[in-house]
């Protein structure tokens, strides 16, 4: 990009959304990490790559914590609060990758199939850590829960990654606020914030987020089948 350097505004003016949350906290962290890594002529893939590394590594805290936490061998604020600044700051690596990307004039297929696979590979170390916090704390914890979880919880990245391009399409266009106060139950940087609270102070919780956002993301399925199957019919 010729001339001045690019500012914050001008990468948080090329965010791709993700909800109120993310574009009101994480888009903008994203942007001013954008600034950074472009003065220091990173590519926007070792911003993907950080944001697998952070992530991961966090969850494989969180999961390595889990038993200690429920024996009360280890205080579980640490934990939790280390999960909020790591999961949240992993997440805003995600959001600046794309902007450096788009702003310099560095996107790619390749970059883009990376960032969706890192993305991919984070977020099962996510549901890894969410669901050993819950077993370990009620251990009876259904099997069938957590495989639940675990196969409903892709559908936000599925669904997101089919919202680009010429066949992209929307159940509810609404950008009212009311609408997108009722969508933070999809917004990736809004849903890793609660289930880091509720590690940092009630763990014993972890289960009713669980069943909570199982059920969330598998009604989004059955309606997001609902709505496509229409359009097909349609034409």
């Amino acid at each position: 990009m010729a001339g001045a350097a690019p500012t914050a505004a001008d990468y948080y003016a090329v965010n791709r959304g993700g909800g109120l949350f993310s574009e009101a906290v994480s888009q903008r962290i994203g942007a001013r990490i954008a600034v950074f890594a472009h003065k220091r002529r990173l590519a926007p893939t070792v911003l993907t790559v950080a944001n697998l590394g952070l992530s991961c590594l966090v969850s494989f805290i969180v999961v390595a914590a889990a038993g200690p936490v429920a024996e009360d061998r280890v205080w579980a604020w640490p934990v939790g609060l280390l999960a909020l600044v790591g999961w949240q700051f992993a997440y805003a690596l995600d959001c600046a990758d794309g902007q450096l990307a788009r702003v310099t004039g560095q996107t790619s297929p390749a970059g883009g199939r990376v960032d969706v696979l890192c993305d991919v590979a984070a977020q099962i170390a996510l549901v890894a850590a969410l669901s050993a916090t819950a077993e370990a704390q009620v251990p009876a914890t259904p099997a069938w829960l957590l495989a639940a979880f675990a196969g409903t919880w892709m559908v936000n990245l599925v669904t997101s990654v089919m919202q680009t391009g010429s066949q992209a399409a929307s159940m509810v266009t609404s950008r009212s606020f009311p609408v997108r106060v009722v969508k933070l139950v999809r917004d990736y940087g809004a849903v890793i914030a609660l289930a880091a609270v509720v590690l940092t102070v009630a763990p014993q919780w972890m289960i009713f987020v669980i069943g909570a956002f199982t059920l969330i993301n598998g009604a989004f399925l059955a309606a997001s089948i609902a709505f496509s199957g229409r359009q097909a019919l349609r034409g």
